[in-house]
């Protein structure tokens, strides 16, 4: 059976990452991610909806999510579900789902201009080139209908 496990979301941070490191040294950071719908009621009304979702980063994502981004920064997130179980101290049984971040983006805040830059030392992302527009009778020729 095939299996698909992608999310992405982009929301402004909830609180500033937390650094952390495992025993083998393996960097993690953990942080909260808002993300707001907005969609007319029923009756016409204007009304947002927040969904409050934590993230957890890994290895060098980890090091410059903590370093880049703080509370409130907007934030394009690539990942995917895991759900965490375990017992409280009562022994009952507890779960989070949560995102394992695979790949994100920095978003430039309202009212500046243009986008985020990293510092030299910031590893950067691959950027792919745009293909050539093709001419309006190209385009209408390409339409199966």
């Amino acid at each position: 059976m095939p299996n698909f496990n992608k999310v992405f979301l982009m929301g402004n941070l909830t609180r500033d990452p937390e650094l952390r490191a495992t025993p083998s040294g393996t960097a993690v950071c953990q942080f909260g991610l808002a993300v707001n719908r907005v969609y007319n009621s029923s009756n016409g009304e204007r009304r947002e909806e927040t969904t409050f979702v934590d993230v957890e980063a890994w290895g060098r994502q980890a090091e410059t999510v903590s370093k880049y981004v703080t509370k409130g920064n907007p934030l394009f997130v690539e990942g995917r579900l895991k759900l965490d179980s375990w017992e409280n101290k009562e022994g009952e049984k507890r779960s989070k789902m949560k995102v394992v971040l695979e790949n994100m983006q920095l978003i430039s805040q309202r009212g500046e201009s243009g986008s985020f830059t990293p510092p030299a030392s910031a590893p950067q992302a691959a950027t792919p080139t745009a293909a050539p527009a093709k001419q309006s009778e190209d385009i209408e020729e390409d339409v199966p209908f």
